[in-house]
């Protein structure tokens, strides 16, 4: 219930709707319970005296009551419903504010699919349970209190019969919610695989397309298909047991009361319209106990989605902005000082081990290395998408972890391995790097990144739209428009992480020549051809997360065996052609 507590909290202003609803159930509860005693009346005053004034009387008296319970029936559902959607709401921005908040490490915790979970489906689970067990949660008590109070006030022998009910269904609650309880829990996480099954195909269907395993995709979907459905089954056919459970009670009680009210009537210790207002309030009490049992049905499936999302909402960031932090960064240099890290702290090796590396600021730096040489690594920890594990890591002569987060990173701009852009045109895609970008800085940065060459053919120019992921471009045209964005930002430090590998070699030296002439700019180029980096102030070889050599072009061609093995077996086809 703590947790429940906890998300009561983002109710915010719509706590006075969920006031106000509450108010409305006990209105209509308390009008609906005063009917079985006005048709009480009736029976035994108005038709045993054939009084008909007095009938009609009471007949009015009932339909207003029934008229005002229906009208709070219907308010309670407009504030309900605005307390339900606004509570859906809040928990839903809080959980992407706080997935905003995650570093990387964060991210490592939890799949893709299972955020898109957490912040649909199990919200909508609590939004059920609110939506559908508020009602009955604040109405059955009342229901319950009330109708054994005016079931005794009626008839205290036959009111006894509910003594007998209650312990019944209480053991049969208790034994479906203890069983079906875990079971939610792993509904959610079929809910994950599926969800996750699905995000896969749908994100590579053009490989699943080319390599002809759609067979392959529509089998695995249908197993986690089917592991969701079995799952929901075993569950909702625990969760239905207490059902028949509370019929077979309540028909049992109802002949029970039956039997021994009529024997009263017989003996003249009860009147016909007694049994029949008793019979009411029976119906009343046992059906506000079925729907208590519901009530704690939904909570306790909403309980496992609680804590899901609580998880998102409670995961300790990572990486903050320490106090009095720096604003603003002095220049582009960089210094690696006996720089080790690890991806988690549990992980038997280091990524990266003792590096030790001075960039000064202006200078453009490539990096070349096997793949796993940790090289992605290297340069993910300048603008602090992980903190290092040991060692120290400046950036203008600072510490990193001085530094505010976002003034950080506007001072790196870096282009990733995997080029993202996001639905929209080319303009709202570059504009990421600079909002207040105009149409000449905007075509400023496209040339020095080559993508005026494509831009200017397709129609719509700046306003072209780039489809859903950019699929109206191709790879080479995506890793173009991703540098002019990095462009855009005019950071002091630029990280190219293998960004031209789609880009034919011409084009490719183009674009080398125009980032030379930012000689103000620190350049770090990741790249897997010895062309890119040739020209570079300095070459760093990583082996294996470790530095192996740093030089220059020349340098490392005359004395280093890596290098030299890297360049002769890239270069071999020039040489033969020479």
């Amino acid at each position: 219930m703590r947790e429940l507590r906890r998300l009561a909290g983002y109710l915010g202003p719509y706590r006075r709707d969920l006031f106000l609803g509450a108010l409305l159930v006990l209105v209509e509860t308390g009008f609906e319970l005063v009917i079985p005693v006005l048709m009480a009346d009736i029976i035994d005053v108005g038709v045993a005296n054939r009084d008909l004034g007095f009938i009609f009387h009471q007949g009015v008296w009932m339909g207003i009551c029934a008229l005002i319970s229906l009208l709070s029936g219907l308010l309670y559902a407009r504030y309900a419903a605005r307390a339900t959607y606004g509570l859906g709401a809040h928990i839903r921005s809080a959980e992407y504010e706080a997935v905003q908040r995650f570093s990387f490490a964060n991210l490592d915790r939890f799949r893709t699919s299972s955020l898109v979970t957490r912040m649909t489906t199990d919200v909508t689970v609590i939004q059920n349970a609110l939506n559908g067990g508020f009602r009955p949660l604040v109405r059955s008590p009342v229901m319950f209190l009330m109708g054994i109070g005016l079931s005794f006030y009626m008839n205290a022998r036959l009111a006894l019969v509910f003594f007998v009910c209650a312990p019944v269904l209480a053991l049969v609650l208790v034994l479906v919610i203890r069983r079906v309880a875990p079971m939610y829990g792993r509904l959610q996480k079929a809910v994950d695989h599926l969800n996750n099954v699905v995000q896969e195909n749908l994100t590579a269907i053009r490989a699943v397309k080319a390599f002809v395993r759609g067979d392959w995709e529509e089998r695995r979907f249908q197993e986690a298909n089917d592991a969701l459905s079995e799952t929901s089954r075993r569950t909702f056919r625990t969760a239905v047991l207490n059902l028949p459970a509370f019929q077979l009670t309540m028909y049992t009680a109802t002949v029970l009361i039956m039997w021994f009210g009529g024997s009263m009537i017989l003996g003249g210790s009860l009147a016909v319209g007694q049994l029949t207002g008793f019979l009411s309030y029976v119906m009343q009490v046992l059906n506000s106990l079925m729907l208590i049992s519901n009530v704690f049905l939904l909570l306790t499936r909403s309980l496992a989605s609680v804590r899901r999302i609580l998880e998102v909402l409670d995961e300790p960031v990572a990486l903050t902005s320490p106090e009095d932090a720096r604003t603003e960064v002095p220049d582009g240099s960089i210094d690696f000082e006996d720089v080790s890290f690890r991806y988690r702290a549990d992980a038997q090796n280091d990524a990266l081990s003792h590096v030790t590396l001075h960039i000064a600021s202006g200078q453009t730096v490539g990096i070349l290395g096997g793949t796993g040489a940790a090289k992605t690594t290297l340069v993910q920890l300048i603008p602090r998408l992980y903190d290092v594990t040991a060692g120290r890591l400046l950036v203008g002569g600072h510490d990193v972890r001085e530094y505010d987060l976002q003034a950080l990173r506007d001072a790196v701009g870096i282009v990733l391995q995997k080029n993202v852009l996001f639905s929209g045109t080319v303009r709202e895609n570059l504009c990421w790097g600079n909002q207040k970008a105009t149409d000449e800085q905007l075509w400023e940065a496209c040339r020095a990144a080559c993508a005026d060459e494509f831009l200017e053919r397709m129609p719509g120019g700046l306003d072209s739209d780039l489809g859903q992921g950019g699929v109206n471009v191709s790879g080479g045209q995506k890793q173009r428009l991703c540098i002019a964005r990095a462009l855009l930002k005019n950071p002091k430090i630029l990280i190219f992480d293998d960004s031209t590998s789609a880009v034919d070699t011409a084009t490719e030296g183009r674009i080398r020549k125009a980032l030379a002439r930012r000689t103000d700019v620190t350049k770090l180029i990741i790249a897997q051809r010895v062309t890119s980096v040739m020209g570079a102030d300095q070459i760093v070889i990583l082996d294996d997360g470790r530095i192996h050599a740093v030089g220059t072009h020349r340098e490392l061609l005359a004395g280093d065996p890596i290098y030299q093995e890297i360049y002769h077996t890239q270069m071999k086809g020039d040489e033969a052609h020479g």
